[in-house]
């Protein structure tokens, strides 16, 4: 659960007390993520971000792999085995030197956690002479991308406890921790034996604010430097300021609705093609989110290869959606809601506030959905009771931000999502064509054919339902130069800031 919501004047004395009194020279990020502690399977991406941690592969913008911790990396003819070489000279922020050793002790820990490699056909990783090797027992084309993600990240052994469990995040990157107060703070400061070059910015520090309405009030008033994660409406009232500036880019990233295949509402194509047809995409991206336009597909244009353009758009008809229902038995009760063999349809759909745009979206979507005589119930919590509800079972409807990248090539997360049936993916949905035509993708056999193929079932049988493409936006103070958005969401991109002259 989230263990404080803090309001406006609670994040302004916190940041104006002596305990946390930030320096002229420290650069302020507010962010609507939590600190969960020092575990690196939960909480590394703010550890990746803020430049504390790092992985052995980097990406490019466009997605290209490039060396981070490992300088290169090749694989045998039979794609058995892939040998990482590692950068020379690299250190932690404790002073020990990262050996072949720890990378290899960081990536089993990783292995034994939930996350993406743990269901890898990986069947060992060896330490050598400045180099590992990842032994596999089939060809796996997309490993670098994974030793990309942030559950990947390579902290010193005594990150650890005797069980595995992070205990404190002492990783090689441009800044080392100097304090940290979870959930909500941690501070950091350059690392002066870095082994790449130099911050142009010393101190930095991490604020976790989960009101959308309050980090806006800090980007306006100065408190922060870097404020990410603005609804449309900040958007708007900052974009008018000349001490600001609101940065806005295409990621790859949709806005979805997650659907309980199992669900004896929900079990037949039909019934999500219905509810897909009752949503307005384009009114919901113009009027709410402020985008361009709605998602006429899963994978978004900046998803090189999935997205296809020959694909039939998912369109908006509120007749026909009616009518797949009543195909399906479903019939107009007395006020207007549905019902079959003496059950109404109503659902519950689950969302969270880190992503401020989200209960809008779903208060829109309670009313379409209406329309088709479904009643929808919005339970706006935590985001970790997604996960939780698709583990037990409860989940019905959850609506979602899911980043196709985080792992930079996008098989990692289709594998994860739609044939491993992952916490943020397909639920209780199974298509025997479609995890073929994924594993030989994943084997290196596969081409754009092949993904435009499974695009198209996912398309068909809609066990997740895409609304809109995403924009990343923040807004970034004209006392800092140099900021980016990482189309990837891995990096906050401090190491490459500079106070303004």
């Amino acid at each position: 659960m989230i263990r404080s919501i803090l309001t406006t004047t609670a994040v302004l004395a916190m940041l104006a007390s002596p305990a946390v009194a930030r320096s002229g020279e420290t650069l302020d990020v507010a962010a609507q993520f939590e600190i969960q502690g020092p575990e690196p399977s939960t909480s590394g991406y703010i550890f990746t971000r803020m430049g504390i941690s790092e992985t052995l592969v980097n990406a490019e913008a466009d997605g290209r792999l490039i060396p981070g911790l490992a300088s290169d990396w090749k694989v045998a003819e039979d794609g058995l085995s892939w040998t990482f070489t590692l950068q020379d000279g690299v250190r932690f922020h404790d002073g020990t030197a990262m050996t072949a050793d720890a990378v290899v002790n960081a990536l089993e820990i990783a292995r034994g956690k939930p996350g993406p490699l743990a269901n890898l056909p990986i069947t060992g990783i060896a330490a050598g002479d400045g180099e590992i090797v990842v032994t596999l027992s089939e060809p796996l084309a997309a490993l670098p991308a994974f030793l990309a993600e942030f559950r990947s990240q390579i902290l010193a052994p005594a990150s650890y406890g005797p069980d595995g469990a992070g205990v404190a995040i002492i990783g090689t990157g441009p800044y080392r921790i100097t304090a940290m107060e979870p959930p909500l703070s941690l501070d950091a400061t350059a690392y002066p034996a870095y082994w790449g070059p130099e911050t142009q910015i010393k101190d930095v520090s991490y604020s976790g604010v989960s009101r959308v309405e309050t980090r806006a009030l800090m980007a306006e008033s100065g408190e922060a430097e870097f404020v990410f994660g603005l609804d449309p409406a900040s958007v708007s009232r900052l974009g008018m300021l000349d001490s600001v500036e609101v940065l806005s880019v295409a990621v790859p990233r949709t806005l979805l609705i997650k659907v309980n295949a199992g669900h004896p509402f929900l079990s037949q194509p039909e019934a999500r093609r219905a509810l897909s047809l009752a949503i307005d995409r384009e009114g919901i991206a113009r009027a709410v989110l402020r985008y361009p336009q709605g998602a006429t597909q899963l994978f978004p244009p900046s998803v090189a290869g999935w997205h296809d353009d020959a694909l039939p758009p998912l369109g908006h008809d509120v007749e026909e959606a009616r009518a797949l229902l009543k195909g399906l038995g479903w019939l107009q009760g007395s006020d207007g809601i549905l019902t079959r063999d003496g059950e109404r349809f109503a659902l519950t759909l689950t969302t969270y506030p880190d992503r401020p745009e989200l209960p809008l979206v779903a208060a829109v979507l309670e009313q379409q959905f209406r329309q088709i005589g479904v009643e929808l119930t919005i339970n706006t919590t935590n985001s970790s009771e997604i996960p939780a509800g698709h583990q037990n079972g409860t989940l019905e409807l959850g609506l979602v931000a899911r980043n196709f990248s985080l792992i930079p090539d996008p098989i990692g997360t289709v594998l994860s999502d739609y044939v491993g049936n992952g916490d943020w993916g397909a639920m209780n949905w199974h298509n025997e064509e479609f995890a073929t035509l994924v594993g030989g993708i994943a084997r290196g056999e596969g081409d754009d054919a092949d993904r435009a193929e499974a695009a198209a079932i996912l398309q068909d049988e809609l066990p997740i339902i895409p609304i809109a493409w995403y924009q990343q936006t923040l807004a970034v103070s004209d006392k800092v130069e140099g900021a980016t958005i990482d189309p990837f969401e891995r990096s906050f991109g401090l190491q490459d800031m500079r106070w303004a002259e």
